[in-house]
């Protein structure tokens, strides 16, 4: 009995094998036009490996990447164009960061987060999800976190933030009859 109800709790919890072998995103959710801190989640290596590169691709309309060091890492910045261009703060952007890198050693046993900061576009829809595809390196192994399908049941989904309404501050703009 005492067996089953831990196995109960554990999944309760979320902490099933299973929910750990993704690269998640700490904050679920964010507002069009809006700065958003991405905290990306590394529960384990690929399948025992230490992990060595993680690697993570940067979704049209998210602007202003600022990576956070991590002490003992080197961080690689790939810049590029836009598929559109973007508009930040009223001026118009044609290029930005497209990729950022991090390499080192992240023993399997250990948990980690990847952190950068970026601008979600107002040009952003609420009710659509970006993606951040992720490639995991251990290596020789590699974890590709790049499905953007959305279907829970995929083998590498993508880490993705939702995109919600902006809050509009009281008093509105004139919105009120």
């Amino acid at each position: 009995m005492k067996i089953f109800l831990a196995a109960g709790l554990t999944a309760l919890l979320g902490l099933s094998p299973v929910a750990q072998a993704h690269v998640t995103l700490e904050t679920p959710q964010a507002a069009a036009g809006s700065y958003y801190k991405a905290v990306l989640r590394v529960g384990h290596g690929c399948e025992g490996a230490d992990t060595t590169r993680m690697r993570v691709r940067i979704p049209d309309g998210v602007l202003a990447v600022k990576p956070q060091p991590k002490a003992g890492w080197t961080l690689d910045m790939t810049q590029g164009k836009y598929a559109q261009p973007q508009t930040l703060h009223g001026a118009p952007v044609d290029s930005g960061v497209r990729e950022l890198s991090w390499s080192g050693v992240l023993p399997d046993a250990y948990y980690e987060e990847f952190v950068f900061r970026a601008y979600l576009s107002d040009a952003l829809k609420p009710g659509q999800t970006v993606y951040f595809p992720v490639v995991q390196e251990c290596g020789q192994s590699v974890s590709r976190w790049i499905d953007t399908s959305g279907n829970p049941d995929a083998q590498g989904p993508a880490p993705g933030v939702k995109i919600v309404a902006p809050a509009h501050p009281e008093g509105g703009h004139g919105h009120h009859h």
